[in-house]
This record gives structure tokens, C-alpha cells and sequence, in this order.
């Protein structure tokens, strides 16, 4: 599993290029608390990296969620609309966001292996 992440929170599991999942890390989803609703993008819009690309609120606070690269949503996960709390139990399985179709893989690099962003995330 090639899983990277950003420096906003957001994991993406690039084994699929043309199918990106993209979520909240546990990091996020702790900072949270519990998940109440997700605003998620609309399948057929792209996103630049960094653009703002849904919403993830919680009883605390809502957030933000990231592109973490340059692509167009190709799917989201209705489920977790459904039931934002996948994002608390599951972030980083039943709790994804969308999946993307890379437009620059390359970008992959400029973001953070699991050892560099679990140091990063303990520093935040």
C-alpha cells in the first residue's frame, strides 16, 4: 500500500492512480473529536493541490479537507456521508473522503512517508 500524507492531515493511498483514495489521518480525526458531518466534493470537479476539497465537522470544530495532490474526484464515499463517524472508527479504511484521478503523480513525492508525518503529527 502506497499510502502518503500531507501536512494538513489528509492521507492518500496512491496504489490505484487513476482511483487516489483520499481521507483525514488519525492525527486529524483525534483533533477533532467526534465526526458529525463531511461535506464531500462533487464527483467530475478538480482540485489544484492545496485547494480546499470538502469539510469535516465535529462537535468540537470543523476543518477543512485538502487536496493533497492535483486531481479530479472520480468517486466519494457515500457511506461516510451517511455515517461521519466512519471517520472517527475507520479513518483510514471505511472512513475515506474521495478517491482521485492523479493529474500529477509526481507530486506523490513532495508529500510525507508514514515515520516522517508520525514525527510531524507529534510536533503539530
Amino acid at each position: 500500500m502506497t499510502i502518503k500524507f500531507s501536512k494538513d492531515h489528509e492521507w492518500i493511498n496512491a496504489a490505484d492512480a487513476n482511483a487516489s483514495v483520499v481521507g483525514i489521518t488519525v492525527h486529524a480525526q483525534d483533533a477533532l473529536g467526534d465526526v458529525v458531518f463531511v461535506d464531500l466534493p462533487e464527483v467530475g470537479k478538480s482540485f489544484a493541490q492545496g485547494e480546499v476539497a470538502g469539510v469535516v465537522e465535529s462537535v468540537k470544530a470543523a476543518a477543512d479537507v485538502y487536496m493533497p495532490v492535483t486531481g479530479e474526484v472520480v468517486e466519494v464515499n457515500e457511506a461516510l456521508r451517511a455515517d461521519p463517524s466512519l471517520a472517527n472508527s475507520d479513518p483510514l479504511g471505511a472512513g475515506w473522503f474521495f478517491k482521485v484521478k492523479l493529474a500529477d503523480a509526481s507530486q506523490l513525492d513532495a508529500l510525507l512517508d508514514e515515520a516522517t508525518y508520525a514525527e510531524f503529527a507529534k510536533n503539530a
